[in-house]
């Protein structure tokens, strides 16, 4: 009897101890919009790229999309620091012998007024972001949630974009 008794005292309620884990559906998606005007290209985009990720909400999880939508305006008063902006240089390789190219910010935001291009896919800034996200599905899916626009406009006005200053945001 004594026995019985000092057993379901040792039982512990294992229901209360799970860990929860946040899926698609549980996940809160917000619209945030920053204004790059005077911002440095590589530590606004690590901003993004976290955001995006999600590392700044509390129910982050590394394998779920659990990120918000970013819109950038004002992309074209970024600013790069030293001469990176006619030195540095991206390659990409078209698999094809010779294919190898060479592509430096400048060119990259030339590229961004091209009348070709869909609205909201900045070339130089796609690639930075894409640069520091994960590289497989997860990856792919997040860069998909970010548009940036070279002037004030925007046509996402009806998701009604929370504005974020990321001089205030640590």
């Amino acid at each position: 009897m004594y026995n019985n008794l000092l057993i379901k005292l040792l039982e512990v309620d294992t229901l209360s101890y799970k860990t929860l884990t946040p899926n698609a559906q549980s996940i809160k998606k917000e619209w945030v919009l920053i204004d790059a005007t005077d911002q440095v290209l590589g530590r606004l985009c690590s901003q993004v790229a976290k955001i995006l990720r999600g590392k700044n909400k509390p129910c982050y999880s590394p394998f779920v999309e659990c990120g918000d939508n970013v819109i950038i305006i004002n992309a074209d008063k970024c600013v790069l620091t030293g001469k990176k902006m006619t030195d540095r240089i991206y390659y990409t390789y078209t698999g094809y012998p010779g294919g190898q190219r060479e592509l430096t910010p400048e060119v990259l935001m030339k590229k961004s007024y091209n009348k070709h291009l869909k609205p909201g896919m900045h070339p130089l800034y796609l690639r930075v972001v894409k640069g520091m996200l994960p590289k497989n599905r997860l990856g792919r899916k997040l860069i998909k949630n970010l548009h940036v626009y070279n002037g004030p406009n925007h046509p996402h006005e009806a998701q009604n974009p929370k504005v974020l200053d990321l001089n205030k945001v640590k």
